[in-house]
């Protein structure tokens, strides 16, 4: 699993879309996009990598990172 942000809406989409056509022309790896026409959180399924782009906002309301943390860890702690 990957996990990123970019600044704005706008941006997550174009990082989001540029990946998705990297990964079908170069790789040939056929992938799924979820969450494109918002640009908060966009998902992007490539079999077996997973790919995240946040807003930061919504980056930090989720908090996927720290279901990969040891137990009594603080990402603050991580980072």
């Amino acid at each position: 699993m990957v996990i990123c942000s970019g600044r704005s809406s706008r941006q997550v989409a174009s990082i989001s879309e540029k990946l998705a056509d990297r990964l079908k022309q170069d790789l040939r790896i056929s992938v799924r996009m979820e969450g494109k026409e918002t640009g908060d959180w966009v998902l992007i399924d490539a079999g077996d990598v997973i790919v995240h782009v946040f807003r930061p906002e919504v980056r930090d309301f989720y908090q996927l990172e720290k279901m990969w943390l040891p137990a009594g860890t603080t990402r603050s702690a991580q980072v």
